[in-house]
């Protein structure tokens, strides 16, 4: 029998770690640190940090976000929490993940604190990472593929305004397969896209027609109970 005592339920320390993904050149990629301090120096790991004592969740998520990859004003989401006894080898730490899709080109990052470099690295060249962040990272991707399926949320990583075509990749990306265009087509026929008289610049091909995500009108169809998004 396990004698309770009850000084051991508090000795363990809450952090958390922020899953930031974007968009670019055809791959969805997640933003990573390389760490200068231990444990785990020089690896490559999720911005994460521990959780101050008075310290809020939400308020730690931006504070450590803000210190390590110099990103502010970005709307994050809790995800899940990660809390295996032995995932931190300072001792139990229980972690609380926070993820936030954003457009790459529209923020500037910057390795601070105790990050040495800083980089955005597509999900299917992710290195081995840190204490448990592979599994966390791969964790809240699933997630994000399962809203890619259900929910708009693509057009928080495509630029504004943006071609079919990339909108076509970032989910033959996501689910790893091709996709004929005509089917492609059909699929978002009915999603509320503005198609603008204005087409893409500097390409070496055929320029494409530039198109942007409706918000006015996708507010209206959820008022509504007239939307359904299903990839």
């Amino acid at each position: 029998m396990y004698l309770i005592n009850f000084s051991d339920f508090f000795t363990s320390a809450f952090s958390v770690d922020c899953i930031i993904f974007g968009y670019s050149e055809g791959k969805i990629k997640a933003l990573l640190i390389k760490r200068a301090m231990e444990p785990y120096e020089n690896f490559w790991a999720v911005p994460g940090d521990l959780v101050y004592p008075a310290e809020d969740l939400p308020q730690a998520a931006e504070r450590v976000l803000l210190e390590l990859t110099g990103l502010s004003n970005v709307h994050m989401h809790q995800s899940q929490s990660f809390g295996k006894p032995n995932r931190h080898p300072n001792g139990r730490v229980i972690t609380i993940a926070y993820f936030a899709l954003i457009r790459i080109d529209d923020f500037e990052i910057k390795a601070s604190s105790w990050a040495d470099d800083i980089k955005w690295t597509a999900m299917d060249e992710i290195p081995e990472l840190a204490f448990d962040h592979n599994f966390i990272l791969s964790e809240t991707y699933s997630l994000l593929k399962q809203k890619l399926l259900n929910e708009p949320v693509c057009f928080d990583l495509l630029p504004e305004r943006f071609t079919l075509n990339e909108m076509q990749q970032l989910y033959e990306f996501a689910l790893e397969t091709e996709m004929d265009k005509a089917n492609f087509r059909k699929k978002i026929k009915y999603v509320p896209m503005i198609a603008h008289d204005e087409k893409q610049q500097n390409v070496k091909h055929r320029p494409a027609k530039l198109f942007s995500f409706n918000k006015k009108e996708y507010s209206n169809q959820v008022a509504k109970k007239d939307y359904q998004f299903k990839m």
